[in-house]
């Protein structure tokens, strides 16, 4: 078989020198976005050094009245409104989700302990009955304990991301008056905090459990990596709760403030007057950037715990190969120092000068990385893997050679990038998918979602190709490993995907800010310039999401049958069949739930900012302040209390479905659920996203055929609020949530398998 080039000590250097040089360079970031000074108080604007990218030459007069204080000491006070918003949310948020972590915990801890009656002797290992492995209680003890650990980081990953995300928004407002190339920086950089701060936190923890949970387990491999996937568990059932919470809250008050503001009043985007704009921008933060900080982590958790459960019963495992064994979190750490390079680009080696030049500079970022990625990946696998080593697949154990494993991880990776672009290609307004959407408003809203939801359909095609021939490629080369594996190369630079994602959100705050600050109608046009880019990049994030999910979900899917020894999943068997039926249902039944959600937080919203509209004197004339934290307050009491049933509906379906059915009912839940999930998740984002590009093609006004359409205020343009506002929910709520159903729900049933086993299937047994 031979062994790798790297030592077994060189790696246990490696991995967490790699993920402390992830954190040191997002702390690098922060402080020089640190340099760009947000004071209330007058005349502490600026640092007096003058430094070569603009850090410090920090008022110039470059329009009229700019240099003025008034406005610096309002942007201040905007962001710190923000701020204490999105830190209340989160913080009443984690307290719920607190209650479910400890509850679930502890019903991981009975399920898993019951399999051998909470015996503390050693058994038959499952796969090789002539070894001993540890008891069922430690299993169940070590899953509760990463269980914790998962979630714990999970719930910092998005916390840090949206501390950082109204850190930013401010600075970034501040440094468009001195260009949009200086904005973009100050915007990018933030994200890059994000990115780095999460893919290295998920990494370093991982590495320390892994090896703390070794002290225990010695050479018992098998039992360690099946106690490690509570970490991908915990991070994904508090990304849930992140993502659809999160969802809720933006998409209520987006809608409520686009309705009455936009539709009914005539006023702009982010108008001061505007009750619901304060929770609006709050959102961003919570939706977009916690929610979606917490979902990417929890995607490469998963990923990361579906490759070393597969590993540990192959010959890495049985012949205690740690490097090899290791190989998941080798192309994580390569993955961080390769983010780095590609940062780079866009902040040091690259100067932006024109608006026209965002756009092409964030698509640089992905295709930079990849290349560069492809290059990590080899160096990885021809250093850390022998030349040939065998693969678990289904009960035999399949011969693979180390080049094999580098295809499958080059095509996961690559997929991930031909994803990104397809939905660049449906989503940017630079493109003609949209601007027949937008064309499509000349005669009416009707037509505008007619368009749209056909547009939402047609970009599900070549991603569904995509991930079908990654599935295919890696499956014949490396069975169920090889899934995973290409999973995790398309989270591989999971840190600049996460970079051009909460670029976005920070630049749309940053709009938000310009103009309930008062500043200059040329401001604002550099904002949302930002802003358009990114609106596109975050479609790019969703589609990363979505295609790994699927990915992920089929490794763990795989991890499941085997562990839980089903030797077939026979789709004729009416057993599995009615799980498949009943799983394809699931997404529906959840979207369902999202969408009411949404749309009954947005009534009581839309309610209220016409109340204040009719009742307070002087608002609409700019006389009177409005009453922005009512609108808060609405926001956040209808995101906490609507996200528990579908939160409920994905936590519960396996534990009921492996209890009363069975293991092979279960298996035909979760491949009914990744099916058809991966398929609405998609088009729901997309078409959002296309309506949403659709309305800021006609608004921008930049090429003649938009101009026919608007100005704002024009009927085209209202028709295309309509579809915008009906989109929100889509993209932002509904669509991103189901790919976190999928792998949840895959995840749950890997961790409870043994219990499944031993005591699922009651109804049957019965029968």
């Amino acid at each position: 078989m031979g062994s790798a080039l790297l030592p077994d000590l060189g790696t246990e250097i490696v991995i967490p020198v790699c993920a402390v040089v992830g954190i040191v360079f997002s702390l690098f970031q922060w402080y020089i976005v640190s340099r760009v000074k947000v004071s209330s108080e007058r005349g502490a604007t600026s640092p007096s050094n003058n430094n070569k990218n603009g850090y410090g030459d920090y008022l110039i007069e470059e329009e009229e009245g700019i240099n003025d204080q008034n406005v610096v000491a309002k942007c201040a006070d905007i962001q710190n409104a923000i701020s204490e918003g999105a830190t209340s949310f989160l913080f009443t948020e984690y307290q719920y989700v607190g209650i479910f972590m400890i509850a679930f915990a502890i019903l991981i801890f009975l399920f898993l302990g019951s399999v051998e009656g909470f015996s503390t002797k050693n058994q038959p290992c499952t796969y090789n009955k002539e070894k001993m492995c540890k008891p069922a209680l430690a299993t169940a003890i070590f899953s509760t304990v990463s269980f914790l650990l998962g979630a714990i980081t999970s719930v910092i990953s998005g916390f840090l991301g949206m501390k950082i995300a109204t850190y930013a928004n401010a600075r970034t407002t501040l440094e468009a008056r001195k260009g949009v190339g200086k904005a973009f920086i100050v915007a990018f950089r933030s994200g890059a905090v994000m990115g780095f701060l999460l893919a290295a936190n998920g990494l370093l923890v991982l590495y320390i459990a892994i090896n703390l949970f070794k002290l225990y387990y010695g050479d018992d491999w098998e039992g360690l990596f099946e106690a490690i996937t509570g970490y991908g568990l915990g991070g994904s059932s508090m990304a849930l709760f992140g993502r659809v919470g999160g969802g809720i809250y933006t998409k209520a008050a987006d809608v409520g403030a686009d309705l009455v503001g936009k539709v009914e009043r005539n006023i702009p985007e982010d108008d001061p007057r505007n009750p619901a704009v304060i929770a609006d921008n709050v959102g961003d933060n919570v939706g977009d950037i916690a929610g979606m900080g917490s979902d990417l982590f929890g995607s490469y958790a998963e990923s990361s715990c579906a490759a070393l459960v597969v590993a540990s019963i192959s010959s890495f495992g049985i012949e205690h190969d740690f490097t090899s064994m290791c190989y998941p979190l080798l192309i994580s750490s390569m993955g961080i120092l390769v983010c780095l390079i590609t940062t780079l680009f866009a902040t040091d080696f690259f100067e932006i000068k024109a608006v026209k030049e965002i756009e092409p500079a964030l698509k640089n970022q992905l295709i930079i990385s990849t290349a560069l990625m492809t290059i990590g990946i080899a160096i990885v696998t021809w250093t850390c893997l022998p030349s040939s080593f065998t693969i678990f697949n289904f009960g035999a154990q399949k011969v693979v050679k180390n080049w094999e494993l580098f295809l499958c991880v080059a095509v996961g990776l690559w997929a991930g990038l031909i994803i990104g672009f397809v939905t660049e290609y449906y989503t940017s307004n630079a493109y003609s998918p949209v601007q027949d959407v937008a064309d499509s408003c000349r005669t009416g809203a009707a037509t505008n979602v007619i368009f749209g939801l056909a547009l939402g359909y047609k970009s599900v095609i070549i991603p569904i190709f995509a991930i079908a021939i990654a599935i295919f490629v890696s499956f014949s080369f490396a069975a169920m490993y090889g899934i995973a594996v290409a999973a995790l190369g398309m989270l591989s630079t999971i840190a600049t995907g996460l970079a051009i994602d909460a670029y976005g959100p920070i630049s749309d705050n940053a709009g938000g800010i310009a103009e309930m600050a008062g500043m200059s109608h040329r401001i604002r046009e550099r904002t949302d310039a930002l802003d358009a880019a990114g609106n596109t990049t975050a479609a790019i994030g969703k589609g990363f999401a979505i295609g790994s999910a699927a990915l992920v979900s089929l490794a763990l899917f795989g991890a499941f049958v085997s562990r839980a020894a089903i030797s077939t999943v026979d789709v004729l068997t009416p057993r599995v069949f009615i799980g498949l039926i009943v799983g394809a249902m699931l997404p529906y039944w959840f979207s369902a739930m999202t969408m009411k959600s949404v749309g009954s937080a947005a009534l009581k919203m839309v309610e209220e900012v016409r109340r204040q509209f009719n009742t307070i004197p002087g608002l609409m004339e700019g006389h009177a302040k409005p009453d922005y934290a009512t609108c808060v307050k609405i926001s956040t009491d209808a995101s906490i209390k609507e996200m528990i049933p579908p939160g409920a509906l994905v936590m519960l379906t396996p534990l009921i479905v492996g209890i009363f059915f069975g293991v092979e009912t279960l298996s035909g839940v979760l491949a009914g659920a990744l099916v058809s999930g991966v398929q609405i998740a998609i088009s729901a984002s997309n078409t959002g996203g296309a309506w949403d590009n659709a309305k800021k093609y006609i608004e921008a006004g930049a090429s003649e055929h938009a101009r026919t359409l608007g100005p704002k205020g024009s009927e085209p343009h209202k028709a295309a609020v309509i579809g915008d506002t009906i989109g929100d929910p889509l993209k932002d709520t509904s669509g991103p949530s189901l790919n976190i159903l999928i792998k949840l729900m895959a995840v749950e049933s890997l961790v409870f398998a043994p219990f499944f086993a031993t005591h699922g299937g009651i109804l049957f047994k019965i029968f």
